[in-house]
């Protein structure tokens, strides 16, 4: 009997071990994870400390003379998944980090780290890279260069010093002018990312280096994102860029400007028609070029008798590869926020961008503010337009 109940004893202890561990006891992968953790949060104080001893006893990855440019108010990890087999590991981890001066919040980036754990269960990194399918960041294309200019804040890869402190100058002419047109309820500063080419450009984009040839820069962001969302990065095609005179540069980099400034007030309302064609207005507006300067692909149409029948859809909009079919588009766009300037004035085009980006949904938003803000109907609207193309291109 004795000998039964000590047999029974030793079972009941174990099924109650066994019982704790499953319920408040930390698996191998828990603890695994949490050690990765503490790692990256070393790797990270590191990264804001410019500490590159305890950063390179972290690990390897990204070299940290690539970082040691970026001027950063946050850095952070956090593991979202770890897939371990025996003494390595992958770990998906989300980067989240501010420029300093620049982000009013994080940009969050998905990684994927390889680790490896040495004789001593201590783990360290052996690679960091871009998760599957996201974007690059500038410091995966090589060491970053740093130019401060007084509106603006410059990042390349594999540029002159010269070439970096033009785009600063661009920059700071752009964000007055910017304000000049749209007013000042913005950040009124901009990133600007030269990478070293085209291929690089589309890294950062995480698209086919196709999508963006002739493209000379393109603006980041999500649409309708609130007042305290990150800065926009625009993003510079060196190749295009180079392409350009000086009146097209500052015509550029100015139009990308107004894209930051206007975000907030962007929305999946706000058909591309009115958000690129603002943004070629405001780049526009003080170089004193006439429409048939500025439209050339749409005044050579006019004048062959083609007038457009509706103003530009999204999908015209599209880098497909015929360039006159997308120049025609945002020259459509110009010359339609170009009117409404000219017959409402300046603050009204202002009103009226902001009343569509308003509104959550595309359907009825331009009808309404157009209603309201500028008192006709997108009928009757499109009808003046196309008047307008005869009267200025014709």
């Amino acid at each position: 009997m004795a000998g039964r109940r000590s047999g029974s004893a030793v079972v009941a202890l174990v099924v109650l071990l066994a019982a704790l561990v499953g319920c408040g006891g930390r698996s191998a992968a828990d603890s695994a994870t949490a050690d990765v953790q503490r790692l990256l949060d070393r790797r990270a104080a590191a990264v804001l400390d410019r500490d590159e001893r305890t950063y390179e006893r972290t690990g390897t990855g990204v070299d940290f003379a690539r970082l040691r440019a970026v001027p950063l108010a946050a850095w952070s990890y956090r593991v979202t998944e770890l897939r371990r087999t025996g003494d390595t590991a992958t770990a998906d981890a989300e980067l989240r980090y501010r420029v300093a001066g620049y982000d009013r919040a994080p940009v969050t980036a998905g990684r994927t780290l390889r680790l490896s754990r040495d004789a001593d269960g201590r783990w360290s990194v052996d690679a960091d890279r871009p998760a599957g399918k996201t974007a690059q960041q500038l410091w995966d294309q090589g060491a970053v260069q740093t130019v401060r200019g007084a509106r603006g804040l410059v990042l390349g890869v594999g540029q002159s010093g010269r070439s970096l402190r033009d785009f600063a100058d661009l920059a700071d002419r752009a964000v007055p002018a910017v304000s000049q047109a749209w007013g000042t309820d913005w950040s009124r500063r901009v990133v600007v990312l030269v990478p070293k080419s085209l291929e690089g450009m589309a890294g950062l984009l995480g698209s086919p280096a196709s999508s963006y040839r002739g493209i000379a820069a393109v603006t980041t962001g999500e649409t309708g994102a609130p007042a305290r969302a990150p800065a926009d990065r625009i993003i510079v095609n060196p190749d295009a860029f180079a392409l350009l005179g000086g009146l097209g540069e500052q015509v550029v980099v100015t139009h990308e400007t107004t894209h930051v400034a206007t975000r907030a007030h962007t929305s999946a309302a706000t058909p591309l028609w009115l958000s690129e064609g603002y943004a070629d207005w405001v780049g526009y507006r003080a170089t004193g070029r006439v429409p048939s300067e500025a439209a050339p692909e749409l005044s050579r149409a006019v004048s062959q008798g083609q007038l457009p029948e509706a103003l530009p859809e999204d999908k015209d909009f599209g880098f497909t590869g015929d360039a006159s079919r997308l120049a025609r588009a945002y020259e459509s766009g110009w010359t339609a926020c170009r009117l409404i300037a000219d017959r409402w004035g300046e603050s009204r085009l202002g009103e009226f961008y902001r009343a569509v980006g308003e509104h959550r949904k595309r359907a009825g938003a331009v009808a309404e503010a157009m209603r309201e803000v500028l008192g006709t109907t997108p009928e009757a609207f499109t009808e003046e337009w196309r008047e307008y193309l005869r009267a200025q291109l014709g």
